[in-house]
């Protein structure tokens, strides 16, 4: 096995809490602005994450729940009409990252790992004009820069849980997959990554607390800070004496040489 080279981190849910109180209000922020009467509650939008991909989400909602809907006659068709859709609520999105903090741990992790000459990667579903505003408002302008890859939105034809998108920041990397940590929030995040023979730490929030995790290194509360330590609640390796404070790069190294043995 390799020595641990690079983290490759999901952004929704696991650098931040977008999904909730970023992406769902600006989806409907977008809506309003449309002139449509749909509205996603925090409920509503839980079930709506079982589906990767903004657009892919408008669509299934479009079928479920409006199945007899025409878009405007302005528009070819209904896919145009989504992307259009998106693309605004794109735009209210980049407005609402401002309130939207770091998960604890984030910024500390990712800044040791730069110390310790790790790589660092993104693999998302989100598009790319989502996660550089997030990167640039909540690590730095130049944090963007920090990654050897990000990988975003439809830069690969199929998204999580197929491993398309890791495979695909793999190659970039040009590095094997048990010389790479993967950072998830859900279930599909990490069968997209194990299927792509990554090893991955999930860090569950209220929407992904309830998932299925069994096949993770370790499940945690979040990445952990000095003053507010992680709790371990699941995994398959004894992680618990790695995490009595908060998830490090040297705790890290420590848990690859466990896997070695």
């Amino acid at each position: 096995m390799h020595s641990l080279s690079a983290l490759i981190f999901d952004v929704d849910g696991t650098l931040a809490e977008t999904e909730r109180d970023g992406h769902r209000v600006a989806f409907n922020q977008a809506f309003a602005a449309a002139g449509l009467d749909w509205h996603w509650s925090i409920e509503d939008y839980g079930q709506l994450l079982s589906i990767s991909g903004g657009k892919e989400r408008i669509r299934h909602f479009i079928e479920q729940a409006h199945p007899g809907f025409a878009p405007p006659t302005h528009f070819q068709d209904l896919t145009q009409f989504i992307a259009r859709l998106h693309q605004a609520k794109s735009g209210f999105y980049k407005q609402a990252i401002a309130t939207i903090p770091l998960r604890p741990g984030v910024h500390r992790l990712i800044q040791e790992a730069r110390t310790a000459g790790l790589r660092l990667a993104i693999a998302t579903t989100s598009h790319l004009h989502s996660v550089i505003p997030l990167l640039e408002t909540r690590l730095g302008l130049d944090s963007p820069q920090w990654f050897d890859v990000i990988a975003a939105g439809d830069v690969v034809p199929h998204k999580k849980p197929a491993p398309d998108i890791y495979d695909y920041v793999l190659a970039k990397l040009q590095l094997p997959p048990d010389a790479c940590l993967v950072l998830e929030d859900t279930h599909h995040g990490l069968i997209a990554a194990t299927q792509a023979n990554l090893k991955t730490i999930v860090t569950v929030n209220d929407y992904t607390r309830g998932q299925d995790f069994d096949q993770a290194l370790a499940v945690l509360t979040h990445l952990g800070e000095p003053d507010m330590p992680c709790e371990v609640i699941a995994g398959k390796l004894a992680t618990k004496a790695l995490c009595r404070e908060s998830l490090s790069i040297s705790m890290l190294q420590k848990l690859w040489q466990q896997l070695e043995c």
